[in-house]
């Protein structure tokens, strides 16, 4: 009885901590705990295939080109190779909350990056982000890919948790539905 009593209580206190470490504690970390996959989810997932998008690390000057594309959700940015770029309403413009198993599924587009097709060259610009490395915005928005898309076409970050959204040519959120379709880069 003595040995039960002593994994229960163990076991309350594991389950105690982990439910801590993903609430929303009040700092950056833990405000975005319900917008990332849980832990589960993240450590399940394929390894990124050569379609997947590249960000860059620290220190290196990212350079991605910045385009449009236009489907039933209408005109929305993305990179190009085709990939979708999403914006965090939990963000504020010029500073970026995404931290930690956040950064695991939504990566930040890194460095400054180049206007392409559609896209409004006076909207492009970087913030920085706490660990001191630089992200692309526009319109002050942080810009993140999401690591489920894994071709061209994917949105399947759309609507995430009502809070990640692709980014209209205009600089704002587009807040609908995402349709099963691909889309076309033409």
């Amino acid at each position: 009885m003595r040995v039960r009593t002593g994994l229960t209580t163990t076991a309350a206190v594991l389950a105690v901590g982990l439910l801590t470490a993903c609430g929303g504690g009040g700092n950056d970390a833990g405000s975005t705990a319900d917008e990332s996959p849980t832990a589960e989810e993240t450590t399940t997932a394929e390894a990124p295939t050569s379609e997947a998008p590249t960000t860059g690390t620290e220190g290196e000057a990212g350079g991605e080109t910045i385009e449009t594309t236009t489907t039933d959700l209408g005109t929305f940015l993305i990179d190009e190779e085709g990939m979708t770029l999403y914006l965090f309403t939990k963000d504020s413009p010029g500073k970026s909350v995404c931290e930690g198993e956040c950064l695991a599924a939504w990566p930040p587009v890194v460095g400054e990056a180049k206007a392409g097709d559609g896209v409004d060259a006076s909207m492009l610009g970087t913030i920085t982000r706490s660990d001191g490395s630089t992200q692309a915005s526009y319109n002050d928005w942080p810009l993140y890919y999401y690591t489920p898309d894994k071709a061209a076409g994917d949105v399947n970050g759309q609507g995430v948790n009502d809070v990640w959204w692709v980014i209209s040519p205009e600089g704002e959120a587009i807040m609908g539905a995402a349709s099963p379709t691909s889309m076309s880069l033409y």
